[in-house]
């Protein structure tokens, strides 16, 4: 076999034999739990505000110093926001209008279109980067990962248009063919496995399914068709309010009438969907198995469609409601194309610098390396700021948690002032994520038996593609789902391959290329209560790369380095409770304009309710960000009381009509005329009525 070699950016070669591994590696309140960003550096940094830790005007290219192997980059090594908040004279002072805490991609979003109406507003992020889940990060030296969230999708065309994305440097590659999976085929000879690959092409992808059914290569369009129509039907209710039940059942005629205004656009979802209502219901609830099965006789076409119903879910095909995470993805759209999936030039942490570059450019400050400890909330229940892990307090008119749920509502806010059955409704969340998300630098690209490389080894069409791995068979997906269930990694993971450096090759040194790894089904506890230690993390990678190995040979040899993250790594590294990425389980319940959280009456409220926004974007996967918008188009929220009744005028806490399964928002809603008499500055953002409620999703496989 012929050497490989690749250099790196500073002219270095990187050695053939360098191994690198990292295992684990008074106003009201409005707490928006987005994707959680306090990641603990696996380098060491000293504290220091952002004003501080930033290079010098006169050397504008430095790069921030970070030592050991992990160092987060961004897009360039003085990024644009930065830039802007040093100009600003970006100090930390005693008092903003509004607080976000944490720097992911939502809370981001919330404090760009805050301070786009002249609400003074500063973000508070624990880690040395910004961006939460969506971050691109140097694992190992040269090599740049997008560590946790790794392609875009559903990212609101108003929020590229409102914050001027690409103003400010976002740049997306488009994925055509975007679905690569190849088959392993003994007794084969000497002639190619069979693969499937699909992309925008109707013609070409009936040609390639119609290697394993003509039957399945015929319906194929009619099947993308039913699917279109029903993003079609569900995808206008992503900016629409959810439907006010309480109103209904317990608001005064007046309010009973208004809330019919919620009914519309599941009406004229209804009316899109028309005869065939009850089989786009079953899509939402039934086995995905079953589903396809309707459809299509061969199995490697419906084991290729069920990955999407299942990644990032701990659940099998054969699981009801499984179809509803595949109505997510084909939900997806990028520039005008509904349903792609993108990667982001310079990687997702560039996604996050084109936000906070609109939120400092019209003067928002964003602080690194400062922890919020606790939410400070006066005797009356208002809250009237934020206290830092250093002591120091930050008062503000309004605060918004870009953490988890259960930190923000567990940690950091005072439990006096939340109903006892909503703290244990948030104690009970299920977040247990199957995913194991493993970073890979390699010397070469993978060569696949069925689709061997060029000469030169240049990317062929295939490279650029989500690469399904052990998925030929759905009865294989629920395999490896049984073996999470007895506590044990799937010993024939399936795997979900990306290679974001074959269309951008800004992400690794020349020659060479990062890989992504997005795995499941891992338990978040092993069999016998038995913790997650190196060597367990070291045996599961070795497992998956012996698959990848069988797919196309060579791999493992060609591997530089590795970043192995389990469950519990993603939630110590990034905030995400159980590693969650979908973090309160795949539900038709979770749908947009679906009623509050089952279970949990939060009706009876005193001072005005909290807001709460969290998206655990597909770790690794995709990025949300519409909780961010809605949380910048604010009316005014306060905190629930254990005792109280309900004021007149004043709807419930209710869920967030978020498309993720893993949303949980709870919301309340002042009077229209809250912001003319507390903030004036706030009022342009309001809507009549349900202002609160504009939507934000940038699509985090995917932060969501």
């Amino acid at each position: 076999m012929a050497q490989h070699s690749c250099t790196a950016a500073g002219g270095w070669p990187v050695a053939k034999n360098a191994r690198w591994r990292r295992a684990g590696g008074g106003l009201q309140l409005l707490l928006f739990l987005l994707p959680p960003c306090s990641t603990p550096c696996l380098g060491q940094h000293k504290s220091k505000s952002l004003a501080n830790s930033l290079p010098s005007k006169a050397q504008p290219g430095a790069e921030m110093a970070a030592s050991g192997l992990c160092r987060a980059v961004a897009a360039s090594p003085f990024p644009a926001w930065r830039r802007a908040h040093t100009e600003a004279g970006g100090g930390l002072k005693p008092e903003y209008d509004a607080v976000v805490i944490g720097a992911g991609h939502n809370g981001l979003v919330a404090a760009a279109y805050l301070q786009r109406l002249g609400v003074n507003t500063a973000v508070f992020e624990r880690r040395h980067v910004i961006g939460g889940a969506a971050v691109t990060e140097e694992i190992v030296p040269g090599f740049k990962f997008s560590r946790a969230s790794y392609l875009l999708s559903l990212l609101r065309p108003q929020i590229y248009t409102d914050l001027e994305l690409k103003k400010h440097g976002l740049r997306l590659h488009l994925r055509n063919p975007y679905s690569f999976t190849p088959m392993l085929e003994e007794g084969a000879g000497s002639k190619v496995p069979r693969s499937l690959l699909l992309g925008t092409d109707m013609a070409e992808n009936q040609k390639q399914i119609a290697q394993f059914s003509r039957k399945d290569a015929q319906v194929f369009p009619r099947y993308e068709e039913f699917m279109h129509r029903l993003a079609l039907a569900i995808d206008p209710l992503l900016d629409a309010a959810p439907v006010d039940m309480a109103a209904f059942q317990r608001g005064s005629l007046l309010q009973r009438i208004k809330s019919l205004s919620t009914l519309k656009p599941l009406l004229k979802a209804g009316r899109i969907l028309g005869a065939q209502l009850p089989q786009y219901y079953e899509v939402l609830t039934a086995p995905i198995t079953k589903v396809l099965d309707q459809w299509f006789e061969s199995e490697p076409l419906k084991a290729t469609l069920a990955t999407d119903a299942v990644i990032g879910a701990m659940t099998s095909p054969r699981t009801p409601g499984s179809g509803y995470v595949l109505l997510h993805h084909v939900m997806g759209g990028l520039e005008g194309m509904q349903g792609a999936w993108g990667y982001v030039q310079g990687g997702m942490g560039a996604l996050s610098d084109a936000i906070a570059s609109s939120a400092t450019t019209h003067g928002a400050s964003i602080f690194t390396e400062k922890t919020v400890a606790k939410v400070q909330v006066n005797s009356e229940g208002c809250v009237q700021g934020v206290v830092l892990e250093d002591g120091t307090e930050v008062r503000s008119k309004v605060v918004l948690s870009n953490t988890s749920p259960q930190i923000t509502f567990l940690k950091l806010t005072p439990q006096e002032w939340l109903p006892e059955e909503f703290l244990e409704k948030i104690s009970q969340l299920d977040t247990r994520s199957p995913v194991t998300k493993i970073n890979v630098a390699v010397d070469r690209l993978p060569s696949f038996l069925a689709a061997p490389n060029a000469p030169r080894g240049h990317p062929l069409p295939h490279h650029q593609c989500s690469i399904h791995l052990n998925c030929e068979d759905t009865l294989l997906l629920h395999q490896a789902f049984e073996d999470a269930m007895d506590g044990l990694p799937s010993h024939r993971p399936m795997i979900e391959l990306c290679i974001p450096s074959a269309l951008d090759p800004t992400l690794a040194p020349s020659g060479c290329h990062v890989v992504s790894l997005f795995t499941q089904y891992t338990p978040y506890t092993l069999a016998g209560g038995k913790a997650w230690d190196e060597q367990e993390r070291d045996a599961y990678a070795d497992r998956v790369f012996d698959c990848i190995e069988v797919y196309a040979p060579g791999f493992k040899d060609s591997v530089v380095g590795r970043d192995i993250l389990t469950p519990p790594d993603l939630e110590r590294i990034f905030g995400l409770p159980g590693g969650v990425r979908i973090n309160l389980g795949v539900s038709h319940h979770s749908l947009p304009s679906a009623p509050s959280l089952p279970g949990c009456d939060l009706s009876a409220l005193s001072c005005p309710s909290i807001l709460s926004f969290h998206q655990e974007g597909r770790t690794g996967a995709g990025t949300l960000a519409e909780r961010g918008q809605r949380s910048g188009q604010i009316e005014g929220i306060g905190i629930p009381s254990r005792d109280s009744e309900t004021q007149a005028g004043q709807p419930p806490l209710r869920r967030s009509p978020g498309l993720w399964p893993s949303a949980l928002t709870t919301m309340l809603a002042l009077p229209s005329d809250f912001l003319q008499r507390e903030h004036p500055l706030l009022k342009a953002a309001a809507h009549p009525q349900t202002s609160v409620y504009q939507k934000l999703d940038i699509g985090d496989r995917e932060t969501s």
